[in-house]
């Protein structure tokens, strides 16, 4: 595996396009790792201090991720240098699209990433420069067709990840309108436990959790953990936490998830950031949910929750440890080696699934339907990587290994 690693990572980039913006500081980058298929996916993100060496790493990990969620194809990323909270972001987005447009047309799709909001920027302002859809070029470059067929997958596509969630298995309120692209990733990534016990031993219920980051992924991960009968016993954010050793109810996590401020936590009892670092990770827990920024966990964390009882990671978060190298660092493969790691590209792949299921042929838009898919897509990766191993260590190895095979 590590072979193959070395020699996909090493690979250099098919596309890098690099963007200057003429009004202000901004600086972009569309790095497009390979054309497998023809064609190429991966979303956009902005955030102050980002470089070109991020955004390829982002584009590496897209095309692993595709060989589980499908399409075929390889994998890319854009990114913009620049601070999202800054009163120009929206002028800065719509040059970038404008200028990455050919791109969008022929052979490149896109998607929301990090503080960059798919519904409300990606949708409006691609097609504002005359991109049907920000995953046209996929159509384009990797399906080929005809322009009946591709105006009925790109309808499918765009109602899709808007959709309303109408269910009350899958929404916490079905009055406040959460859509699809709202709860699908956080959902795969509490899919992924349970279907980790239900493959590889055992019952997700009663099994204590805890969850890093409280934006879209982790706060319906939490959510999702909770109604499948896990106890959430911790919730870490940027600005502080709560505990509860005996674990919140489902109520409480509904109540939580519900009166979020943004992507931020607000609960009662909120125990401060530096205090809930220092006490949450050698809190008892089974399930480990990391659903922050990337590259945040360190050895010494991950240590402590091991000696606690740790059984699996369920990544939220594309590379939630704290290594510099692209895939698998030495934290990472630390602790492959002594828990299940399930790794990002399986149990994060909700989103990626959820486009590729919409580019299909007619497909059921219930929501039962799209969420039955991603967890299904989530299932059979790990039925592969079981297959494989049936070992409870070193199943980001194994899967990394199923991935490369297809890939080199």
């Amino acid at each position: 595996m590590k072979e193959l690693l070395k020699i996909y990572e090493n690979k250099q980039p098919e596309i890098v396009f690099n963007w200057k913006d003429s009004e202000t500081e901004a600086e972009g980058w569309t790095v497009i790792n390979s054309l497998r298929g023809g064609a190429a996916g991966g979303g956009t993100r902005m955030r102050e201090g980002l470089d070109m060496n991020e955004v390829l790493s982002l584009a590496k990990t897209m095309e692993v991720k595709f060989t589980v969620s499908g399409p075929a194809i390889g994998g890319a990323k854009s990114g913009i240098n620049f601070n999202p909270n800054d009163p120009r972001k929206k002028g800065v987005l719509e040059r970038w699209y404008k200028a990455v447009s050919p791109l969008l047309k022929n052979y490149y799709g896109t998607g929301g990433d990090l503080n960059v909001d798919e519904i409300h920027e990606v949708i409006p302002m691609t097609e504002d420069v005359g991109v049907w859809h920000p995953q046209e070029g996929v159509f384009n470059g990797h399906f080929k067709p005809t322009e009946a067929d591709k105006i009925n997958r790109i309808g499918q596509l765009r109602h899709g990840v808007i959709k309303v969630i109408e269910s009350k298995k899958y929404s916490p309120d079905i009055s406040v309108k959460f859509t699809v692209a709202d709860m699908i990733t956080g959902f795969g990534v509490a899919e992924a436990a349970r279907h980790y016990y239900d493959i590889y031993g055992g019952t997700i219920v009663d099994k204590r959790a805890i969850v890093q980051g409280f934006g879209n992924v982790g706060s319906a991960a939490a959510y999702y953990l909770a109604q499948m009968g896990a106890k959430v016993v911790g919730i870490i954010d940027r600005e502080g936490g709560v505990i509860n050793e005996d674990g919140f109810s489902f109520e409480e996590i509904k109540k939580m998830f519900l009166h979020k401020n943004g992507n931020t936590l607000v609960a009662e009892n909120m125990i401060p950031f530096k205090e809930i670092n220092e006490r949450i990770w050698s809190l008892s827990c089974e399930v480990f949910a990391p659903c922050a920024a990337s590259r945040l966990i360190k050895q010494e964390q991950i240590n402590q929750m091991i000696e606690t009882g740790l059984e699996v990671i369920s990544c939220g978060a594309n590379v939630p440890f704290a290594d510099k190298e692209i895939f698998f660092g030495s934290i990472m493969e630390d602790t492959d080696k002594k828990v299940s790691l399930i790794p990002d590209f399986i149990s994060n792949c909700g989103m990626a699934r959820v486009f590729a299921y919409f580019m299909e042929r007619r497909v059921e838009m219930t929501d039962e339907a799209i969420f039955e898919d991603t967890s299904n897509t989530i299932k059979r990766a790990l039925q592969r990587t079981f297959a494989r191993s049936a070992s409870k260590t070193k199943i980001s190895e194994t899967a990394f290994e199923i991935a490369l095979k297809e890939l080199i």
